[in-house]
């Protein structure tokens, strides 16, 4: 795909932006004709199987130690929850790196890209540093905080201890995967999550049973292949930086406004956690049935992010390239028709999910009750996948756009309807079961992906994103 040149007068003449935007209009045509379908899938399908490979990490761990018993299994499950919450609130750190590194790509300046890179890597392992110390002196408060007692509590603080010389490698691994997408590949990523999988499990396998470590075997196989992968990745990245001449030290300045970006992507992931956890809550105060259907309804909804969230990571690095070239004709062009690659996705699984449901409850659970739950609540959930497909992909141009401020501030926003229209339905007094589930569910697939769906709409029909 052909570019327009930069302009290096942009900031001194006004009506610079616009020119460039209007010289880019064949550009952009060119940019969503027939190759922009190959674009999207190239970078979206690859990245789909690197996400899938975390919660491959996570089955592996949970089967290896299922079998060592109950106690062992739910002290397990416990520090996975404390240690995997923590990675959740600094995937920033993927999401930042990949938006100012394509914007330096798309831009020509490669150099530029490689160094916005290793400052993201500085920044994981300086948060990372943070985080063990903090986990070496609350691990052990924290696992009894959140319930963890007798012998589960000593499986759940040995499991967090033992992942805790794995989290600066765990950190560097997201602010390389941010910068390979920044730079436009997403397959290095599946190579190195994929070979981690399988790493991951022969360690485990060895530690918990041959070294006879338990739970702590577990922990210290994924941190081994933490670090397996990390230092894969610099492996890769670093002959790169000496080739280009990029140093190898951090800058400070540009480590300060990763931690920038980073911070307001922090604040926006929180306001998804306090919707989710207040979900959660809801539905336990409504009864064991809904808990049951919940936790099924939203593993599909999981499930089917993976596929979401794969065309978010395209929309990132696309948009950052485009917006790094000055094409914003072809940005615009861009985000329209990735919406409704969202929109249309959201179509086709809906009406599966819809048409599926009644024949996949009994796959989940032989209780009629929680089937009878379950296929209520799908069917709500696929009458919000537009909304859904609409919502992810948004996300994933703003966040490209390096939009974080507002993405934080309008996350805020989205909790102002959704958190009442979940205490409406505690306290409506549903029953268990699908009087229940359904509400909940038109709360959140209709309330809080809606709030969300209006208040990104609204910020990409403006100009103010394209900076």
């Amino acid at each position: 795909m052909t570019r327009p040149a930069p302009r290096q007068d942009a900031d001194s003449d006004p009506s610079s932006e616009a020119d460039a935007g209007a010289g880019s209009a064949a550009t952009a045509k060119a940019t969503v004709g027939g190759s922009l379908g190959r674009r999207v899938l190239g970078l979206a399908l690859p990245a789909l199987g690197a996400l899938i490979a975390e919660p491959l990490f996570l089955m592996a761990d949970s089967a290896i130690v299922g079998h060592l018993g109950v106690a062992e299994l739910a002290g397990a499950g416990l520090g996975m929850t404390v240690v995997h919450t923590a990675i959740g609130l600094m995937i920033f750190l993927a999401y930042s790196t990949t938006p100012a590194v394509a914007r330096r790509a798309g831009a020509g300046d490669l150099p530029g890209a490689l160094a916005a890179g290793r400052d993201g890597l500085w920044l994981a392992v300086g948060l990372g540093a943070v985080v063990v110390a903090a986990g070496a002196v609350g691990a052990g408060p924290l696992i009894r905080g959140l319930g963890g007692s007798g012998e589960m509590e000593v499986h759940a603080t040995a499991y967090v201890l033992g992942s805790l010389p794995g989290m600066p490698a765990m950190l560097m691994v997201l602010a390389a995967t941010g910068m390979l997408r920044g730079l436009l590949d997403t397959r290095t990523p599946l190579v190195v999550a994929a070979v981690g999988c399988g790493v991951n499990v022969v360690l485990n396998l060895a530690l918990v049973y041959g070294a006879g470590l338990g739970v702590l075997g577990s922990a210290i196989g994924t941190s081994i292949t933490q670090w397996l992968m990390a230092v894969a990745y610099l492996a890769i990245l670093l002959p790169r930086l000496r080739r280009l001449e990029v140093s190898l030290r951090p800058d400070l300045g540009g480590v300060l406004r990763t931690a920038q970006v980073g911070s307001w992507l922090m604040l926006r992931t929180v306001t998804l956690r306090v919707a989710l956890i207040a979900t959660v809550a809801v539905a336990t105060h409504a009864g064991t049935l809904t808990l049951a259907a919940h936790q099924l309804v939203f593993t599909m909804f999981g499930t089917l992010a993976f596929a979401l969230d794969s065309l978010a990571i395209a929309a990132q690095a696309l948009i950052g390239n485009e917006l790094g070239a000055r094409n914003l004709a072809g940005a615009r062009l861009l985000t329209r028709t990735l919406t409704r690659w969202g929109l249309g996705f959201g179509v086709v699984v809906g009406a599966v999910l819809a048409g599926l449901a009644p024949f996949i409850a009994p796959l989940f659970t032989p209780d009629p009750a929680v089937q009878h739950a379950f296929v209520a609540g799908m069917w709500v959930l696929a009458l919000a996948q537009p909304l859904c497909g609409y919502v992810f992909v948004l996300d994933g141009v703003l966040i490209g756009a390096g939009d974080a401020r507002y993405l934080a501030l309008a996350g805020c926003l989205t909790l102002v309807p959704y958190l009442p229209a979940l205490v409406a339905v505690s306290m409506a007094g549903f029953g268990d079961g699908v009087g229940a589930i359904v509400p909940l569910w038109l709360a959140f697939g209709l309330v809080l992906m809606g709030a969300r769906a209006l208040t990104l709409g609204l910020r990409a029909r403006t100009d103010g994103w394209m900076r």
